[in-house]
């Protein structure tokens, strides 16, 4: 007699933690594949990259009547911003210093608001997209028959969908740093009325060159982690509809966790625990 028959309850939990280890183990293996494939989809699969990154910027069907990620993407950080601009203002005019608002445009969206709000954004839209259309392939032995074409599967499908999301998230980005910026503005300016000079002139100030930058790699990061954890569920879905269904929320879950992790170490390696930031008048 076995020790597995023995001790049914004992096999069941640690088969569960080794499951588990051989899951992280699977994706790491994934996760090298695709980033070896990039070359790959730039070489030799680069109308499918075009593809891509035509349908992820502008979307398709009805998603591209309104302008597909780009409006959306620019939608929440609008209202992001309306919200710095709403409660930066009313908290610094308690302390007698609403004439600092401006640097809470320079400093909260640049760092905070917009890398976090695109990775919302580019996981809700571009990434879930990208595992529903994996995932349908899957169970409908599109990658199978792939694969048995000759075709390096991973590199076609998951590989190029990372670049194209790389690719579409430096100018999605820069539209949402811009509406950003305006939509704070606004709020500041024209609905609690302060003078567009001071505000102009204490976000210029507080504004660094070499944090909008850093956030533009803290983007590109969190976009490269994004499309990979979404490109993993979608490959491997399995179950049928629904099994795509369940791929795409736990792609999501996963995605979103990883971002404001990604956002948390980021900003720990370039700004370290001081920020980097001194006030003093």
């Amino acid at each position: 007699m076995t020790a597995s028959t023995q001790y049914p309850r004992l096999r069941k939990t640690f088969g569960g933690v080794a499951d588990q280890w051989n899951q992280v183990g699977r994706q790491t293996q994934f996760y090298a594949q695709t980033i070896k494939g990039l070359g790959d989809a730039f070489v030799k699969y680069q109308s499918e990259l075009i593809r891509l990154i035509a349908q992820m910027s502008l979307g398709n069907g009805a998603l591209a009547i309104i302008g597909g990620t780009i409006v959306i993407v620019g939608f929440l950080t609008f209202s992001a911003g309306t919200l710095i601009a709403i409660q930066g203002y009313t908290q610094l005019q308690e302390v007698g210093v609403d004439a600092l608002a401006g640097f809470t445009s320079a400093f909260l969206n640049v760092r905070l608001v917009a890398p976090l709000v695109s990775g919302i954004g580019l996981a809700a839209t571009i990434g879930a997209g990208a595992t529903a259309q994996l995932g349908a392939m899957r169970i409908s032995e599109e990658i199978d028959a792939l694969e048995v074409m000759g075709i390096r599967s991973v590199a076609y499908l998951a590989s190029t969908r990372v670049a194209a999301g790389v690719i579409v998230v430096i100018p999605l980005y820069c539209i949402a740093v811009l509406t950003a910026f305006l939509s704070t503005r606004i709020g500041d300016t024209f609905i609690y009325g302060q003078s567009t000079g001071v505000y102009d002139h204490y976000f210029n100030t507080f504004l660094n060159p070499y944090d909008l930058i850093y956030s533009f790699l803290q983007a590109i990061s969190m976009a490269i982690v994004v499309m990979l954890v979404h490109t993993y569920y979608g490959f491997n879905a399995s179950g049928g509809p629904a099994g795509v269904g369940e791929a795409v929320g736990r792609a999501v879950r996963t995605s979103l966790v990883a971002a404001v992790f990604v956002t948390l170490f980021v900003s720990l390696a370039i700004y370290g625990r001081s920020g980097g930031f001194n006030l003093s008048g």
